[in-house]
C-alpha cells in the first residue's frame, strides 16, 4: 500500500466516537447509514425522517445489482470455511448475542456476524461484518483477536468501502477489547486489499462525527443533484422535483458539488447570475474553459436556445469540400437568426454520405456480453430507413452476431457510422480481440464512426439537465415508444429472456435499441441543419 499516515488509532479511542453527546440519545447508525450518508447527506436524512410515500419502488436495475452483490458474497464465502452467526432476521440485540459467543469459543472464520455497542451517551452503533478472521494475539477473548473482512461487488477499492471497513474495526475494537491490526476488501475479482486503518480511521471518525450532527439537528440538507449518483436512489423524483421548483444549479450541466461551492463564493447563486457574469470573474476559481463553458451553458439555459461554444473553431484537417467563408449567426430553438457575430472559415466536421449507418449496443455487464448490435440503414438515395436487430438470444451467439455486423457495415464501404458516446467504439476493439478479427476489417472501420456525444458537448451549449441521448432527444421532440424502458432496465429484461423465454420481452429491447439509433439520427440530423443555419 501506497497510503501512509502516522498511527492514530491511539488518539481516537472507540468510546469517543460521539462528539455531540448532548444529542446522541435513542440515535442508531449503522454502516449502511454511514455508507449513504458519505454518498449523499440528503439521502441519509431522507432514510430516517422522509416521508415513505415520496420514495419510489426500488428500480429492476438496483433489484438486480442487489442479488449479484449477494451472490458474490455467497461465492466467496463457499470457497472460506466459516460458521454463520445465527439469529432471527432483523434482530441486532440477538445477533450481537450469537455473534459474541462464536468469538468467545473461538471461531476460525464468523460470517454475517453483527457488532452492537451503545455509548455511555445513548448512541447505538451496528456493523455488518461480512467475515470476522481469528488471528493471533491478546483479547478480552483470550489469546486471539478477530479482524473484519468486507466483501463488495465494486471494481476497485473506494473510500467509501475503506470507511465502512474502518466503522467495522472501531466497533470490533470495543467489542474485543483491542485494535484489530488490519482490515480487508475483497472486491469482485476476489483480489483482497488491505485498507490502512492509520488513514481510514480517523477519516471515518469526522465523517460519523458530521453525520451525528446532520442528523440530530434533523435539519433537511440541501438538494443537489448528481447526475452519477442519483440515477438509482428512491428518493430522486422527489428530491429532482425540489430541485426544479429551486431552479437549483445542480440541474446546470457542468455544476458538481466542489465548482456549486466555489460559485456560491463569487455569489453567483442562480443560473441567470452565472448567464449574466464575466468569464473573467469565473476565473478566479475555474480555468478559463470551465467558466467559458458554464456561461455559455447558464446563457443557453436562461434564453431557452441553443448557443455555439466559444472553442469552435473548425479546422483544415475536417475539410472534405470546398473552403467558404461563413458567418457565425446564432439561432433560437425555432430557426430564427440572430445578430450575426463575427466571421471565419468553416467546414462541416459531419459527415453526409448517401448511405449512413446509426449504430448501437446493448449489454450485460455482469455477462460481459454485448448481445444486440443494431444498426439502422439510412439510404438517401432510395429514401428508405432499415433497422437491423442482430440479436444474439444466448450468450454463445455472440460471436455470430459480431460477423454479422461486419458483413453488414461492409456492405456500405464508405458509408460513416454514427453513435453517441465512447462505448460502441471500444466495444468493437473489443470483440475484434477477442474474436480475432483481421486487422484488414477493422482498421479501414474504425475511422467511419463518428461520436455524436462528442460532437454535441464540445461544439454546443442546450438548455437541458444533461446531455443524455434521451434527454437531447427529448428536448428535440422526440419520444421513445416504451415510455418506462432504460439502458438499464434493457440489462434486466435481457436476464428475464434468458430465465423465461419470454419472446415478447427481445421485441421491447429491440424496440428501445431501434429508437436510441432513431434518436441518434435525429440528433445528428437537428446538429447538421444547427451548423447550416448558425455559421452561414
Amino acid at each position: 500500500m501506497n497510503e501512509k499516515a502516522p498511527s492514530s488509532r491511539d488518539y481516537y479511542p472507540p468510546r469517543q466516537l460521539v462528539l455531540f453527546p448532548e444529542q446522541a440519545e435513542f440515535m442508531v447508525l449503522t454502516d449502511e447509514l454511514l455508507l449513504d450518508y458519505k454518498r449523499c447527506r440528503r439521502r441519509a436524512f431522507l432514510e430516517i425522517y422522509g416521508d415513505i410515500c415520496e420514495q419510489e419502488q426500488p428500480q429492476d436495475f438496483l433489484l438486480k445489482l442487489q442479488q449479484e452483490s449477494l451472490a458474490h458474497k455467497q461465492a466467496v464465502l463457499e470457497i472460506t470455511p466459516h460458521q454463520q452467526a445465527n439469529y432471527p432476521f432483523g434482530n441486532w440485540e440477538a445477533g450481537a448475542k450469537a455473534t459474541w459467543k462464536l468469538m468467545q469459543q473461538g471461531t476460525e472464520r464468523i460470517s454475517q456476524g453483527v457488532l452492537l455497542t451503545k455509548t455511555v451517551e445513548g448512541l447505538t452503533l451496528v456493523s455488518f461484518p461480512d467475515l470476522l478472521v481469528k488471528q493471533p494475539g491478546k483479547s478480552i477473548f483470550g489469546d486471539w483477536f478477530y479482524v473484519s473482512t468486507t466483501i463488495k461487488l465494486g471494481k476497485r477499492p473506494k473510500p467509501e468501502y475503506k470507511i465502512v471497513a474502518a466503522f467495522c474495526t472501531q466497533l470490533l475494537a470495543v467489542v474485543q477489547g483491542v485494535w484489530p491490526t488490519s482490515a480487508g476488501l475483497i472486491l469482485r475479482r476476489q483480489n483482497p486489499h488491505a485498507v490502512n486503518l492509520d488513514i481510514w480511521i480517523p477519516v471515518m471518525q469526522k465523517l460519523v462525527a458530521e453525520c451525528i450532527e446532520t442528523l440530530q439537528q434533523q435539519q433537511e440538507p440541501e438538494v443537489f443533484i448528481s447526475r452519477q449518483k442519483c440515477g438509482l436512489c428512491q428518493w430522486y423524483n422527489s428530491c429532482h422535483a425540489i430541485a426544479k421548483s429551486q431552479k437549483h444549479l445542480s440541474l446546470l450541466p457542468g455544476v458538481t458539488p466542489r465548482r456549486y461551492q466555489e460559485l456560491q463564493s463569487l455569489g453567483l447563486t442562480t443560473v441567470e447570475s452565472i448567464a449574466n457574469a464575466q468569464v473573467t470573474t469565473l476565473e478566479s476559481v475555474l480555468s478559463q474553459k470551465i467558466a467559458a463553458d458554464l456561461v455559455e451553458q447558464a446563457q443557453s439555459t436562461a434564453q431557452n436556445r441553443a448557443i455555439l461554444r466559444h472553442n469552435y473553431y473548425p479546422t483544415l484537417k475536417n475539410f472534405q469540400g470546398s473552403n467558404s467563408s461563413w458567418e457565425v449567426r446564432e439561432t433560437t430553438s425555432s430557426g430564427e437568426h440572430l445578430p450575426p457575430k463575427t466571421s471565419q472559415p468553416y467546414i462541416n466536421p459531419l459527415p453526409t454520405a448517401s448511405v449512413e449507418l446509426y449504430f448501437d449496443i446493448e449489454a450485460e455487464p455482469s455477462l460481459k456480453l454485448d448481445y444486440l448490435l443494431g444498426v439502422l440503414v439510412v439510404d438517401r438515395r432510395t429514401g428508405t430507413e432499415k433497422f437491423y436487430p442482430l440479436l444474439a438470444e444466448k450468450p454463445a451467439k455472440e460471436e455470430s452476431i459480431w460477423q454479422q455486423f461486419l458483413d453488414l457495415v461492409w456492405l456500405y464501404p464508405d458509408a460513416p457510422i454514427f453513435h453517441f458516446a465512447n462505448y460502441e467504439v471500444e466495444t468493437i476493439k473489443r470483440l475484434a480481440k477477442l474474436y480475432q478479427t483481421s486487422s484488414q476489417l477493422i482498421k479501414p472501420l474504425l475511422p467511419r464512426f463518428v461520436d455524436i456525444h462528442q460532437q454535441v458537448v464540445s461544439t454546443v451549449a442546450l438548455p437541458v439537465e444533461s446531455y443524455s441521448l434521451k434527454n437531447l432527444a427529448r428536448w428535440l421532440g422526440f419520444e421513445w415508444r416504451d415510455e418506462n424502458i432504460t439502458g438499464s432496465q434493457c440489462v434486466c429484461l435481457y436476464s428475464r429472456w434468458l430465465a423465461t423465454g419470454n419472446r415478447s420481452v427481445l421485441e421491447i429491447i429491440e424496440r428501445y435499441n431501434e429508437d436510441d439509433c432513431r434518436a441518434t439520427y435525429l440528433l445528428k440530423q437537428w446538429l447538421a441543419d444547427f451548423y447550416q443555419k448558425t455559421l452561414v
